[in-house]
């Protein structure tokens, strides 16, 4: 019998894999469920309840990415479980590894990180083919005119109280290469919570609303910045990386391209007077 083969993720863990390929995988996070349905439709037998793409997707759900049902985890007796160090918590993940379950965690801070990681993931760890649509991904976001002097903005990622995206961000890295220039870029926390007051203090000239993690809409979120401008943003093509990374410079730069006023009558979602 072949030697098991160690290999180690993105936080320089040591993932002790089976002599074969993996052939049931349980992945804790959406984007990273997506990546590998996508590519080898099939070796997934887990997801989260997150877990929403692609629509058709027919596997047990494990709970969530903050808790996730580690029992029904070892019950599926998986080859081995994906995860991120962002989206998951590490108790839970020492707890499958506890339980003899080799567990690889993904860390992705900018889109260039995205890139690698994914290739490794898929073709390392889960010992598939690159995938085509890692290629195009790739090619769709070379494409982009890299703008310099954008608007300062502000990019909310919950409400009640607010968060929005700082330092050393997935998202806030997308959304750099379309020339937006982050207000709370060198805070010392990743996802600060700010007071309203403190963020219009920032006088900032656009507001980016996602929706997701918290779902802002045209009527929940830019009614909170008066004067300002705003955009809705699909919230899995600014914070997922997979699949959705080949569309996502199209259907950001649409968006960035259209600010609204809140109030704006001709806004997103709103009916034409005339």
């Amino acid at each position: 019998m072949a030697d098991p083969t160690v290999l180690r993720d993105d936080l320089d863990l040591p993932v002790r894999l089976g002599p074969r390929p993996p052939r049931r995988v349980v992945s804790l996070v959406p984007s990273l469920t997506e990546a590998v349905a996508v590519t080898a439709p099939g070796l997934l037998v887990g997801a989260t309840d997150w877990c929403s793409h692609p629509a058709d997707l027919a596997v047990t759900r494990i709970g969530g990415t903050k808790n996730p049902d580690v029992p029904g985890i070892l019950a599926l007796a998986p080859d081995l479980v994906l995860a991120n160090d962002e989206e998951n918590r590490r108790p839970d993940l020492d707890a499958l590894r506890a339980a003899g379950l080799p567990v690889w965690v993904t860390d992705v801070r900018t889109l260039d990180g995205a890139f690698r990681s994914l290739d490794r993931m898929l073709t390392a760890a889960c010992a598939l083919p690159r995938p085509g649509w890692l290629n195009e991904a790739e090619a769709a976001w070379a494409a982009v005119p890299r703008p310099s002097d954008g608007p300062r903005a502000i990019v909310p990622i919950w409400r009640r109280p607010w968060m929005v995206l700082g330092r050393d961000t997935f998202a806030g890295d997308l959304l750099c290469r379309f020339g937006v220039r982050l207000v709370h870029a060198g805070h010392a926390e990743r996802y600060p919570a700010v007071p309203l007051p403190e963020l219009l203090a920032c006088r900032p000239e656009l507001v980016v609303l996602p929706d997701e993690p918290y779902r802002f809409t045209a009527e929940d979120g830019p009614e909170a910045f008066p004067g300002v401008p705003a955009t809705l943003v699909s919230g899995r093509h600014l914070t997922w990386y997979g699949p959705s990374l080949a569309t996502a410079p199209t259907v950001l730069a649409q968006a960035l391209a259209h600010p609204f006023l809140p109030g704006d009558p001709s806004g997103p979602g709103k009916k034409s007077t005339s």
